[in-house]
């Protein structure tokens, strides 16, 4: 399945006597994204995205090295960024708004507020995930793009909230924000991603409608 413009590419693969699915962006060169991703974040270029299904009670301890593998059957090269959840790839949603495009995958079966007492973990949290990836036509400044990251999370929080549900998220959610390059045409990119901007404001539109989406059609499931 081939998604218009840079929307991704929704794949499947067999592991461990599973069924399951992956998203894929085929950035190519002259892209770069901000992430708090697994593999590959941070800020700086990247060529694809991939953000892959992994089954509930996920057992292993190396996440970034299993999208890699992941990666590497896909023939994915170069830099990249890889995002995992538990939750159905298949039911991802997608929203557009004046060139800005969120992809949102929603697994919200173990979900809470940021702020929560302090407890033991015990170890790492289970991948239920709200991941969302975000595309731009415009390059953005390093700040901006931190901004990004702040205005879609803020974006997500406010659909959760509209669509009834008493959380902000997930303990695993993920956020990665893909843009071009600068080019000494375009020079440092756009200065502001906050909500009132331009795009920022196009940016939290787009994410507000994916994520509230993908929640409302979980809670009535």
């Amino acid at each position: 399945m081939r998604l218009p413009g840079q929307r991704g590419q929704l794949l499947s693969r067999r592991e461990d006597g599973q069924d399951l699915h992956h998203l894929v962006w085929r950035l190519g060169p002259g892209w770069r994204v901000c992430s708090s991703a697994v593999l590959g974040g941070g800020i700086g270029p990247r060529e694809w995205i991939l953000n892959a299904q992994v089954p509930g009670g996920y057992p292993r301890t190396d996440p970034d090295r299993h999208l890699a593998e992941i990666a590497a059957a896909e023939k994915l090269a170069g830099p990249g960024a890889g995002l995992m959840t538990a939750a159905d790839v298949t039911a991802y949603t997608l929203a557009a708004d004046e060139g800005v495009t969120a992809t949102v995958t929603c697994g919200l079966g173990v979900r809470g507020w940021a702020a929560a007492p302090a407890e033991e973990t015990g170890g790492p949290q289970r991948p239920g995930t709200v991941n969302i990836v975000v595309t731009l036509p415009v390059p953005l400044c390093d700040a901006a793009f931190v901004n990004a990251v702040a205005t879609a999370t803020e974006a997500k929080v406010q659909a959760l909230v509209d669509a009834g549900l008493d959380c902000s998220g997930t303990p695993t959610d993920s956020v990665c924000i893909a843009a071009p390059a600068p080019s000494p045409e375009t020079g440092a990119g756009e200065p502001f991603a906050g909500p009132r901007s331009l795009w920022g404001a196009r940016l939290a539109r787009a994410v507000h409608a994916a994520v509230i989406e993908g929640a409302l059609r979980q809670s009535r499931t």
